[in-house]
């Protein structure tokens, strides 16, 4: 009896796992699918900026960072923060040698040694260029420095574009956590919501995710525009952010061309 008994259930789970190979091939032949396989699979028809990815390629943040570094050797001696004016950008360079040589080609290793790296490197920037745009106004508020129309447009236009480059380094490392916890997916909910994310799957590349390039693309409108364009800010520190930005391209703007226009011959 107890071998009769284990055939007959053998043969029993035999034809379950036969009928459920027959369910499976009638939904497949109709165009659907079983709950089964739908879990299974799920993971794949997620949108690349919400599952798990290789990380951002490196060379896109590198090379911006790098045009950073270089403008701000471009900014009159007597607007530099550190003198000789070569010590603060040579400093700002070994941080990012750091950084390219820990992670040369893509930004997946977490380490809080790495994040303080970037988020020191982004603030060095900021430090830097913030205190040529506080000695440029008081050049043109006083009228003492600023008293050529062309080489003030360019300087301003210097501090402009820096700024730029900067808030996206800003945008691009707390957005979602930062590069790193982007390509771990460790939060679903972004601060940025950019367009691809809200349009019909057919119209967007499955493996789309940001990256820095969409982040420079955001502060250059915010900075031009003086409001979001087509990437919208959720969280609040992203929105006071973007106002930050648009207030200082604004007194930048508008102090430097009122400046040049008044004493351009």
């Amino acid at each position: 009896m107890p071998g009769i008994s284990d055939e007959g259930i053998r043969s029993l789970h035999e034809r379950i796992d036969e009928l459920h190979r027959l369910v499976e091939q009638r939904l497949e032949t109709e165009g659907k699918r079983p709950a089964s396989w739908l879990h299974e699979h799920s993971a794949v028809h997620l949108p690349a900026w919400k599952r798990p990815t290789d990380g951002e390629a490196r060379w896109e943040v590198t090379i911006c960072t790098v045009v950073a570094i270089a403008l701000q050797i471009a900014v009159p001696g007597r607007l530099v923060m550190l003198h000789p004016v070569w010590i603060l950008p040579a400093l700002e360079g070994l941080l990012l040698i750091a950084l390219v040589t820990v992670n040369p080609h893509r930004i997946n290793r977490e380490s809080r040694a790495l994040r303080l790296l970037s988020l020191t490197l982004a603030a060095t920037l900021s430090l830097a260029n913030g205190w040529s745009l506080a000695l440029l106004a008081a050049d043109i508020v006083k009228g003492t420095q600023a008293k050529e129309a062309g080489p003030l447009l360019v300087t301003g236009g210097v501090i402009w574009l820096t700024n730029v480059i900067i808030f996206a380094l800003w945008y691009w490392e707390f957005d979602r956590g930062g590069p790193v916890a982007r390509a771990l997916a460790t939060k679903p909910y972004p601060d940025f919501l950019f367009a691809q994310m809200t349009s019909p799957p057919d119209l967007v590349p499955a493996e789309w995710e940001p990256s820095f390039t969409d982040y420079l693309y955001l502060a250059f409108t915010n900075a031009a525009a003086f409001s979001p364009t087509d990437v919208l800010p959720l969280s609040r520190w992203a929105k006071m952010a973007m106002t930050v930005q648009a207030v200082i391209s604004i007194v930048t703007i508008v102090l430097v061309v009122a400046r040049a226009v008044n004493i351009l011959h």
